[in-house]
Parts: structure tokens; sequence; C-alpha cells
């Protein structure tokens, strides 16, 4: 046992990602180091000595385990998957790997599918058109149908079909990952951007192609951003991004309002330069009500509720301080 264990935290990106870790692991008689720089030796040195080492996004190799040295007893991975974790290393040091499934990811990864859905089937327009009775403007009459006789399509969007669509994703961490399995059940094509790129053989288990983020705007149907909102990603989609996309794609957006140049989507959309968007964050929430998104008739949106119950973060406190104890 341990008196006072050190704990390297290798995801902790923005200020305040640090302030909830240190909510999260406080009460806990440990060291605790936060590591932000992206350099990999500026993360093999913060992290030699650790005890633990917990990991969201961040690759655990054989040159990580040795940078820790012999005191590493354990790696926490913040996800259901050992994506991105040398287990065969692992073994060899002697080194638990334990996984804590991140239920805000997977239920944020769920709304941008939703979103997605909604947008492709154009279901806004249909359940408007329904409810508010148009068929009565395109001189229709309510009949009884039967197997072979209805009114297909009687009202007149323009649904599409997901299928063998393009997927781009913008952020491919532990939300990225998770809509990427949604997708590719779907059959869509899935692309991906990230600073970080993972193995090949991860890139083949999801289906995923690594694109640069000039090239997924173009050649993407959808485009989901799952990326924190730091000075790198401010206004990261812009009336430039904008212009490289297809006419018809849709922007969908589940992350943070601020990574997009919020009055260029608005200019973007009036204009059909794209066809439309998926948005549960705003650069200002509540979204003012007489904000230009809310006159839009093609945008769905949603009051920043992609994190669902909001129980996940609660449930992961609780898993971490039982994982750090019991080695105390």
């Amino acid at each position: 046992m341990v008196d006072k264990l050190k704990v390297a935290v290798l995801d902790a990106v923005t200020d305040e990602f640090e302030k909830r870790w240190q909510a999260d692991l406080e009460g806990l008689a440990i060291d605790l180091i936060l590591v932000r720089d992206s350099g990999e030796q500026a993360l093999k040195d913060k992290i030699a000595g650790s005890h633990i080492v917990i990991t969201r996004r961040r690759a655990i190799d054989a040159s990580v385990l040795e940078a820790a040295g012999d005191s590493l007893r354990r790696v926490i991975k913040l996800s259901r998957w050992s994506l991105d974790v040398d287990l065969e290393a692992c073994k060899q040091k002697g080194v638990e790997v334990k996984h804590i499934p991140q239920l805000g990811c997977i239920t944020v990864a769920e709304h941008a599918m939703t979103f997605l859905l909604m947008c492709a089937r154009d279901m806004i327009h249909s359940h408007l058109g329904v409810v508010s009775g148009e068929y009565r403007e395109h001189g229709l009459t309510p009949e009884m149908t039967t197997e072979r006789s209805f009114a297909f399509k009687w009202n007149p969007v323009t649904p599409v079909e997901p299928y063998g669509q393009t997927l781009g994703i913008v952020g491919f961490g532990e939300i990225g990952k998770e809509l990427a399995t949604r997708a590719k059940a779907f059959g869509m094509k899935i692309l991906y951007h990230d600073q970080y790129r993972p193995p090949s053989d991860i890139e083949a288990e999801l289906d995923a192609e690594y694109r640069d983020l000039d090239a997924l705007l173009a050649e993407s149907d959808f485009i989901s951003l799952h990326i924190p909102h730091t000075p790198a990603t401010e206004k990261l989609i812009n009336a430039d991004s904008f212009k490289k996309m297809k006419s018809t794609a849709y922007i969908l957006n589940a992350c943070r309002g601020g990574v997009i140049d919020e009055m260029a989507m608005v200019d973007a959309l009036k204009s059909g330069e794209i066809a439309g968007a998926g948005l549960d964050v705003f650069v200002k929430e509540p979204l003012p009500f007489d904000h230009p998104l809310v006159a839009l008739d093609n945008v769905v949106l949603s009051p920043h509720i992609g994190g669902g119950a909001g129980t996940g973060r609660a449930d992961q406190r609780n898993q971490l301080h039982a994982l750090i104890s019991e080695l105390q």
C-alpha cells in the first residue's frame, strides 16, 4: 500500500477541465498531476513516478509505460474500449488496465446521430406539415388506406437516406468514436479529423478514414463537431469553411457553440450555401429568443441536452474514487 499515490491525468486540455478534475478527485490522498502539454517529452517528464495514469484520449504504449517507471500499477481508461492502450505492453509490466465507460459520451453521440437522422429525413418539416393539415393546400382529401392504396409522400418533403452518405467527424475522441460506431451501423462512410491520429487497426475497426479538415469539409454530407472549445478551436468552422462544404451538406454541433462562427453559419444557412444544421449548443445559452437561428426553417435546435440526464459525471467520480482508493 502507498500513503500518497501520484495520479496523472493525461487529458487536462483546458482550465475548465483542470478544475473539474480537481473537484472530482477532491478528498483523495493523492499527488494530482494534470497534463495539458501535447508534446511527448512534456508528457513523459510529468508522469515519471506515477502510480496511476488516467486517460481519455492519450495513447498508452510501451514508451509511456517506460516513462512512468516501475511505480506504475494501474491505467484507468475512460472508455468502454481498450482503444489506444497497448494491453500486451501493460501485461508485461504488470500494469492493470481498468475501464470506466463514459455514459455522457454515449448520450452525446446518440444526440448527434438524432440530429443527423432528423436532418436527413426532414423531420421538422414532416411533423409540422402533418400537425398543421398542410395536405389541404395540395388539394388532397383523407381517404381510407389499404395495403396497396395509400397517399405516399403526401406532404412534399425531401428526405435523404443516410445509407451510403458520408459523415465527417471533427474530433475523434471518445464521443467521435461512439458516433462512428452508430454511423457504421447505418451503412455510412466515415471520415474523421483529429490532431491525434489513432493506430491503423483502430481506424479499420471503426471503418474510419483520416482526412485533413479541408478535405473532410469538402467530401462530407454531414459534419459533426466533437472538439473542446479552446483558443485554437475558436470559430474553427467559419465563413471559409462553409464555402468548402457541399451545398447539400449539414453541420451538426453537440460540443460547444464557440467552435462555429455563428453569424457566418446563419448567412450560409440563409443563402443555401449549406443545406441545414442540427445544433445543441450556442455562443450564448440559453439561445436568445430573437436570435436569427430561431427564424430559420432548415435547422433543428435543442437546449443543450446532449449530455443526457447529467448523472454520468457523478458515476465516473464514484468509480474513480473506488479504483484509486483500493491501491492506497
